[in-house]
């Protein structure tokens, strides 16, 4: 059964390989023949550091790793791994295009071999910020053919491989080597699979009645916490979960599901009617655990998965209720939820995840149903 599986799954993926110049890459790019998402660039931001030892190891001849694209329909290439590398390149020598423009060339600091790096740039430009052309230091024309020389492995992967591939070598290669956790990565497909989806997510989780029910930190916020609820939620709410994949897994292909069907204005309304009404209630409590009388504690998956989700599962019914009866309603369920006994299940220390989920989720469905 496993070797079948194997020579199955192997079927998918066809690839090859070439030896490119940095040159090379750069042409292609102004040609229009690979692609770099530029919102990619934003989700994923090396710091100068990081800027300058790529660049000081491009001189010293230091060999980079090897570059991932996956070839389009039309022979040109998309830019699945090696984001950083490619775009801190481009970056640098001016050619980054970002917002219809050109970004602004970077300039570097030293490095612990080539400390003469600090304020090193591609050409003097006023374009360039927080450091006056007097201060800014020209690299050599021979090092920039150096640089320009400079060789990468590029690994191709070819059609007929499927999208879905795409997306799973994407998430491999990236959580591997990168310091973006698990809800970045997710980002980035749904961003690769419908643009236009994933923007209506993200304007959806940062509108202020979900801000205030998930009630996060900044720092929750920074590693996009938020964005990891808002597609925890959907999928909850519109996938069916069978306990077979891993609970990571299921949101990750929920994600990918829900972006190709590509339904953004479903996906939206949900989101706003069901933490708009919960805000209404109870704003940063409503998902909170209630004791004694009052809220205490932090947001958990559990209350989203058995209190947000069954809200979600019954909303046209609530709503159905009347403004004021469906608040009352809601209210009351939420105040109630917690002293169910089935609920003190729902916590319990070693709990595996997917194991809950088939738990919250369809209690939460029938305690929230009028």
């Amino acid at each position: 059964m496993l070797l079948n599986e194997i020579e199955q799954a192997q079927r998918l993926v066809k690839t090859d390989a070439y030896q490119m110049s940095i040159g090379e890459i750069v042409t292609m790019y102004e040609d229009e023949e690979i692609t770099i998402d530029p919102e990619f660039q934003r989700l994923f931001r090396w710091e100068i550091g990081q800027k300058s030892k790529l660049i000081e190891s491009l001189l010293l001849g230091i060999p980079i790793p090897s570059i991932f694209v996956f070839e389009k329909e039309d022979g040109t290439w998309e830019l699945i791994d090696g984001l950083q590398r490619i775009s801190t390149i481009l970056e640098f020598m001016g050619r980054l295009r970002e917002g219809g423009g050109l970004r602004p060339p970077s300039i570097l600091e030293a490095t612990k071999y080539l400390p003469s790096l600090h304020n090193a740039v591609w050409q003097k430009s006023d374009r360039i910020e927080d450091v006056p052309e007097v201060d800014q230091s020209s690299i050599d024309k021979s090092l920039q053919l150096a640089i320009r020389r400079s060789r990468i492995a590029v690994e191709i992967l070819k059609r007929p491989s499927d999208d879905q591939t795409k997306y799973d070598l994407f998430q491999r290669l990236n959580a591997g080597g990168t310091q973006a956790n698990a809800q970045e990565l997710r980002n980035c497909v749904v961003l690769m699979v419908n643009g236009v989806y994933y923007r209506a997510i993200k304007m959806a989780a940062e509108q202020a009645s979900f801000q205030a029910v998930i009630s996060l930190s900044d720092d929750q916020q920074e590693k996009q916490r938020h964005m990891e609820l808002a597609m925890r939620f959907l999928a909850h709410t519109l996938v069916p979960y069978d306990g077979r994949l891993d609970v990571e897994e299921y949101i990750d292909e929920s994600a990918v599901t829900l972006a190709r069907e590509g339904d953004a204005a479903q996906a939206v309304n949900l989101i706003n009617s069901t933490f708009g009404l919960l805000h209404e209630i109870a704003a940063g409590n409503a998902l909170r655990r209630f004791e004694n009388g009052q809220h205490t504690g932090r947001v958990g998956l559990v209350g989203l998965e058995a209190i947000a989700v069954g809200v979600a599962k019954n909303l046209a019914a609530i709503q159905a209720l009347g403004d004021q009866a469906a608040k009352d309603f809601v209210k009351q369920k939420i105040e109630t939820f917690w002293e169910q006994p089935n609920v003190a299940s729902f916590t319990s220390p070693g709990l595996r995840g997917t194991v809950r989920i088939q738990r919250t989720v369809p209690f939460g469905e029938a305690w929230f149903m009028p």
